[in-house]
């Protein structure tokens, strides 16, 4: 062997021992095989990844419990993969093409006890809330009901503006799919920041003629933890409706208005728009 080929040989070995090309190992799984009961950061990665594109909801924390089996299944079955709760280098393969992941920036967080979100399209520095800190990324939307806030409520938001968002968005989503239902809630999050509108929850909700549950009462209908679980996305900053301030269903939308305002996109049977 001439001794080109043999420097050649030995550079191959060292990038492949040492990872000196980081773009092949930057943010990568690692080889094993993840499934329930697992724990470490190829779980936080899994997590972070699933949160990103809005499968998983629940805390990065690197613990494999049945939130993140769930979500991977879910995952699994949209990407036409077997459904077994298990990432193997198939599932972690289509996941990594899926999705972000900023290791550092996660790890940095879980480090500093932060509480955090990991959602695709929304700033990173609306997905933090500092360990201790009643604030986030939402707490410019206080509203004047927030004299009652928990300690524990996300956002600053009182436990009242969380139940009264949950029963606009069970009654005008119920039949949605989930990511359509926070979408529901991230508009009227959307309107209580913009001056076209009222700058409290009650405000945008009850504002005349502005949602159809409260004309026709089902704003009164008790939501299931499904709405609730909307809501609490919404306000931790994941906005599938990408800021959009209206949305309509066409099949029964009897305003020619509504259908002049830009649509940025649908979910569900809603068309969200500006």
């Amino acid at each position: 062997m001439s001794s080109k080929w043999k420097w050649l040989l030995l550079f191959s070995c060292i990038t492949i021992c040492f990872g000196i090309y980081p773009e092949a190992r930057t943010n990568a799984f690692s080889s094993q095989i993840i499934q329930k009961g697992a724990v470490g950061d190829d779980v936080i990665e899994l997590q972070a990844r699933l949160q990103n594109i809005g499968y998983y909801r629940g805390k990065i924390d690197g613990v494999y419990g049945w939130g993140t089996y769930w979500a991977l299944r879910n995952f699994q079955q949209d990407f036409g993969l077997p459904i077994d709760g298990v990432a193997g280098a198939t599932t972690k393969q289509k996941l990594t093409n899926a999705s972000n992941f900023n290791k550092a920036w996660v790890h940095e967080q879980i480090n500093k006890g932060n509480e955090f979100t990991y959602y695709g399209g929304v700033p990173i520095e609306k997905q933090v809330k500092a360990k201790g800190n009643g604030s986030g990324g939402s707490a410019s939307k206080k509203t004047p009901s927030d004299k009652t806030t928990s300690a524990n409520l996300p956002g600053g938001y009182s436990q009242n503006d969380i139940q009264l968002m949950a029963n606009a968005v069970y009654g005008e989503s119920r039949g949605e799919p989930y990511t359509g239902q926070v979408a529901v809630a991230a508009v009227i999050l959307n309107r209580v920041e913009s001056a076209a509108f009222p700058n409290s929850i009650s405000g945008v909700i009850f504002e005349p003629g502005a949602f159809t549950a409260v004309a026709d009462g089902q704003i009164w209908l008790t939501p299931n933890e499904r709405a609730k679980e909307a809501v609490v996305d919404a306000i931790n900053g994941w906005d599938p409706s990408e800021n959009a301030e209206y949305y309509f269903n066409p099949e029964t939308a009897t305003s020619k208005w509504i259908w002049s305002r830009p649509q940025i996109k649908k979910i569900g049977k809603h068309i969200f728009c500006n």
